[in-house]
């Protein structure tokens, strides 16, 4: 991890309630003892009362506590307990079809819900809801079900609609999916969310978060690769992938060491494999891994090499933070960044 840059600048963003600091910066306050996120919404302490940490750990053992507002001993969505109590209940009714009305009877305001699951997943809730369901019908299918019954496991009104979530997600019909392949694809569960996993009996060529809006189209042009040929299904690989992901999220596996196709230019192949060898626990710049591939002046293409990653996790992007230290440019979500970061240190 990067030094804290001067006082001056994380005055600045605690002020500014800035959210790029958010898992990099916390700020204790020695007039109350308290130790607070960048973001909590507290009355601002004096510049000569604030004490900077890279980490909670720091914090508690210079003597803070900490900040009963913002709760920062955990990831920034665990602080909200209007999006704790909601995730809860979605893991215990992932097959139910959450409606703005559920959220009233709940009461909760809808847009209130919205606003504070956009800023911290970078969706709604009932978009969220609506990929779970989603879940349950690829499950269905992968087994071989019915159109008609994975239909209903997924909780949708109409066989149009269920296929038109799925033609939003890979480009193509589920019925057409059920053809023979070369490559399959399958769904991943993890603590920071469902993945979409896909390969054949040799490698992994895709893994990427479900919400990802840029998923349908790495799927298309995955699918237009192979000719179309991707269907559903599970192989080897992602047998190998789920339980390596497991043991990494479970703190017991730093390196995720599955094999994968990389489909990109032999400069974007480059990019990826370097970022295959920062170890867990590190970061680098932009401008690191540039200089690391002998390509110091290539910063910007290096940055676009990383967003164009097609396989989270195992080809660690999210290891890549902005040249002052702060969390930047993570398609998966800067939420997600900030926990992988967070899990990471461990590794340390």
């Amino acid at each position: 991890m990067l030094d804290l840059p001067d006082d001056d600048t994380l005055y600045a963003a605690l002020v500014a309630r800035d959210p790029a600091w958010e898992g990099r910066a916390l700020v204790g306050v020695t007039t109350t003892g308290i130790f607070c996120r960048l973001t909590c919404p507290a009355r601002k302490p004096l510049p000569q009362n604030c004490r900077w940490f890279a980490s909670s750990d720091a914090a508690q053992a210079a003597g803070f506590r900490p900040c009963r507002r913002c709760h920062p001993l955990g990831a920034t969505a665990d602080g909200d307990p209007l999006v704790r109590d909601l995730l809860a209940r979605l893991e215990e009714r992932p097959d139910h079809r959450w409606s703005e009305a559920d959220l009233l009877a709940l009461g909760h305001d809808p847009s209130t819900v919205r606003r504070a699951f956009k800023r911290h997943f970078g969706q709604s809730f009932l978009a969220m809801a609506r990929a779970a369901r989603l879940r349950g019908g690829m499950a269905s299918l992968t087994k071989g079900s019915p159109m008609i019954d994975a239909q209903l496991e997924a909780g949708f009104d109409s066989a149009s609609g269920f296929r038109a979530a799925f033609a939003r997600l890979f480009g193509h019909a589920p019925h057409e999916m059920r053809q023979g392949s070369d490559l399959l694809a399958d769904w991943i569960d993890t603590p920071l969310g469902g993945m979409i996993a896909i390969a054949d009996d040799q490698a992994l060529h895709l893994l990427e978060f479900i919400d990802r809006k840029a998923l349908p189209e790495g799927l298309r042009r995955l699918s237009a690769h192979v000719g179309g040929r991707v269907g559903l299904g599970r192989t080897p690989v992602h047998d190998l992938a789920e339980a390596q992901l497991a043991a990494y999220f479970a703190g017991q596996a730093p390196r995720l060491d599955v094999p994968v196709a990389l489909h990109g230019t032999p400069f974007q192949q480059q990019v990826w494999r370097a970022l295959q060898d920062i170890p867990a626990g590190q970061t680098r710049s932009y401008a690191q891994l540039a200089a690391t591939l002998g390509r110091p002046l290539a910063v910007r293409a290096v940055a676009r090499a990383n967003a164009t990653n097609r396989i989270a996790l195992v080809v660690p992007c999210h290891r890549v933070i902005g040249a002052d230290g702060t969390l930047t440019g993570y398609a998966g979500g800067l939420w997600r960044k900030e926990k992988l970061i967070g899990i990471e240190r461990a590794y340390a």
